[in-house]
């Protein structure tokens, strides 16, 4: 079986923010390392080369495929913060349509920068989509 890439690592996650070259996505991104570490209650570390995690879950996959993951991540990307969740669809789509300036795919929202979003829908989805991901693969 393939061995996950994205795994925690012992990489500086200031290290990396500070490397973030547009200025705008670096501050934001500072602040979104505030926003979900006070959300979640977790201490960010690295995931990989370039996503920020906060928390871990283990999952297995009917395939048999396993591992660990960041219940909460985020990854300044050069088009736009990168934001990972995972909601209930009752919830997703009214919470999504409150947002603001974003587009989004199955697992991820797009946000240019955090001043086109508002932050306690934000903070919302960040807590939900951490306590969904918890209750769908709960600690042993």
């Amino acid at each position: 079986m393939a061995k996950n890439k994205t795994t925690e690592t012992q990489n500086s996650v200031t290290d990396f923010i500070n490397a973030v070259e547009n200025e705008v996505k670096r501050k934001d991104a500072f602040e979104l390392l505030k926003i979900i570490q006070e959300t979640t209650g977790f201490e960010p570390k690295m995931w990989g080369p370039s996503i920020i995690g906060f928390g871990s879950y283990h999952y297995k996959y009917d395939s048999g495929h396993e591992g660990e993951a960041p219940l909460a991540g985020f990854s300044p990307r050069k088009t736009a913060l990168t934001v990972y969740f995972y909601l209930p669809e009752e919830k997703r789509e009214e919470l999504l349509s409150k947002l603001g300036k974003h587009t989004s795919s199955k697992a991820c929202i797009y946000i240019k920068k955090l001043a086109d979003v508002d932050i306690e829908i934000l903070k919302k989805i960040i807590l939900l989509s951490t306590q969904y991901t918890q209750k769908l693969y709960p600690s042993k």
